[in-house]
């Protein structure tokens, strides 16, 4: 999402022009979405993607990219924009690789990673960056997720499409260093209060989580133990009033779960792993 920058030049007449209409459309970070705009294209083009975000599409999909953790990366219309706090899961992916000992450019086994619920494939993106080695499965339900995950990870990734784990390669099964899920966890009734750039422009598959948001996490917990490498973890994002019943789910299926917090990204994941 779109954050206040200061110390920002003044903008052209053309600039302000745009600004005005954002702000009209209830746009609170306007100055800083119009420099995107123009700064990506000018003449009609401009002129449909203003008329698209005045609309109520989140910028992310009229500019067809959403940056997260350093990258810029593909996004298409209908599917899940990449939130900032899920930056969280990238930065636990990363000291639990630490911990297990692996070190980037590492000439050892390359260590597994699998995202599910993988959206556009930002965390296994972010992964990548920071540990060019690994091997690394994403996987989603939704096509259009897939096809936009496919195009930011390009070779360095497998990409499936289904449910869970229904398509990934079973000779993983048991060899998964970092098993990675940002499941929906918004609960059915709460999908009418969410922002109309989500609720109304966003896959349902990537937001709804059953009637107390936890369905995915149930399904989850019942297969991570079998997935994961004995000193595997799991990181799954969640709310901070969800927290507990979360790592309640992971602990009631045989694994030790400890909730993670960031207060500065608003963050909360429950990171679990095997017993002993």
């Amino acid at each position: 999402m779109v954050e206040s920058t200061a110390g920002r030049r003044a903008p052209r007449a053309d600039e302000e022009a745009v600004v005005t209409r954002l702000r009209a459309a209830g746009c609170v970070f306007a100055e800083d979405e119009a420099r995107l705009l123009l700064e990506s294209v000018t003449g009609p083009v401009l002129e449909r993607l203003v008329r698209r975000r005045t609309a109520g599409e989140p910028l992310e999909q009229v500019l067809g990219w959403a940056a997260f953790d350093g990258l810029r990366l593909v996004v298409e219309p209908g599917v899940f924009v990449p939130r900032r706090r899920t930056e969280l899961l990238v930065r636990l992916a990363d000291s639990a690789l630490a911990e297990a000992g692996v070190l980037p450019g590492s000439s050892a086994p390359a260590a597994v990673v699998v995202e599910l619920f993988c959206g556009v494939g930002a965390v296994a993106a972010a992964l990548l960056r920071r540990r060019p080695g690994l091997e690394v499965v994403a996987a989603d339900l939704d096509p259009a997720a897939v096809r936009c995950a496919r195009r930011n990870l390009g070779d360095r990734a497998t990409v499936v499409g289904g449910d869970l784990v229904a398509e990934v390669p079973p000779q993983l099964r048991g060899r998964v260093d970092v098993l990675i899920a940002n499941a929906p966890y918004v609960p059915t009734a709460a999908l009418a209060t969410m922002p109309p750039e989500a609720r109304l422009h966003e896959s349902v598959l990537a937001l709804d989580g059953g009637d107390d948001g936890l369905d995915l996490h149930r399904r989850i917990a019942a297969v991570a133990g079998e997935w994961l490498s004995p000193t595997g973890s799991l990181l799954v994002e969640t709310s901070e009033r969800q927290a507990a019943a979360t790592a309640g789910l992971f602990t009631a299926a045989g694994l030790v779960a400890t909730v993670q917090r960031d207060d500065e990204l608003d963050a909360t994941a429950v990171r679990a792993h095997r017993v002993g």
